[in-house]
């Protein structure tokens, strides 16, 4: 990956492993971290030989979210020096900022490859919006969760209002982000929004990788299809996802993984799944 002072990117057979990288300061979104998000996302979501990605943090925090001292210009409409001066033009600055974080984000949830988030200490703010454009969120028990927005006079506009209600439901989103209060990762697993606790960071990473492993293992093209078509229908009817499906496989269905998956079963073996 294109060297980056906040974010660090393992590969390790088919898995690609992002690591929040700016543990000094409690992996805070500052600007680095925005412009290189995309940019790692679109490397491994082009990388033949990844078929899963797993999103964890170095140091004790998984993210205390936006960093307010150095993203204060976004806020403001700012940025430093001669900004705009009108309101008119303020307003369009801070809107095109945060439009560019949102595209940040979005990366992560348009990438075609399946994305875990491993979640530990602190997710606050950005860190939520980040986990909820995951496909699975896995966290380990001292794990702290916290749309904080509210709390900070700031409506929360980088995701998690329009991606946690798929995620647990309108009202569980609307206590958190009405009251920007924390929750336990105990209450994360019971609400729905992690898919499992694990004891300590070290039993995470570990779960993390072994489900990672399970994904993997499975043919690479049925499941970057099987997460297109879940997203696909998020918006579509039941019977309008049905003829979605149907038309993917008739072009998708004929696979050398699939010829593979039936002459393993014949011959009581494992598959091999190349993704051709």
């Amino acid at each position: 990956m294109a060297p980056s002072d906040v974010l660090t990117l393992e590969t390790e057979g088919h898995l690609a492993t992002l690591w929040l990288d700016r543990p000094e300061a409690r992996n805070a979104m500052g600007p680095a971290f925005w412009a290189d998000l995309p940019v790692v996302m679109a490397e491994v979501s082009a990388d033949p030989e990844v078929r899963v990605v797993v999103i964890a943090a170095r140091g004790p925090q998984f993210s205390v979210g936006l960093d307010l001292k150095s993203m204060g210009g976004i806020l403001s409409g700012g940025g430093g020096g001669a900004g705009p001066t009108s309101a008119g033009a303020r307003a369009a600055a801070i809107r095109a900022g945060v439009l560019d974080m949102q595209g940040s984000i979005n990366a992560v949830a348009d990438c075609p490859k399946p994305v875990i988030a491993a979640v530990h200490g602190y997710c606050i703010g950005g860190g939520v919006d980040l986990i909820a454009a995951c496909d699975i969120r896995l966290a380990s028990a001292d794990a702290l969760f916290s749309v904080r927005e509210t709390k900070m006079a700031i409506v929360a506009d980088l995701g998690s209002l329009q991606r946690l209600p798929r995620i647990i439901g309108k009202g569980q989103v609307a206590e958190l982000a009405f009251t920007g209060k924390d929750i336990t990762a105990a209450r994360a697993r019971e609400i729905g929004l992690v898919n499992e606790v694990f004891p300590d960071v070290d039993s995470l990473l570990a779960g993390a990788r072994a489900l990672a492993g399970e994904i993997a293992a499975n043919s690479p093209l049925v499941v970057q299809g099987t997460k297109a078509v879940l997203t696909a229908c998020e918006d579509r009817t039941v019977a309008e996802g049905l003829d979605y499906v149907a038309t993917w496989n008739a072009g998708f269905l004929q696979t050398d993984d699939l010829v593979e998956a039936m002459t393993a079963f014949m011959e009581k073996r494992p598959p091999n799944f190349t993704g051709r």
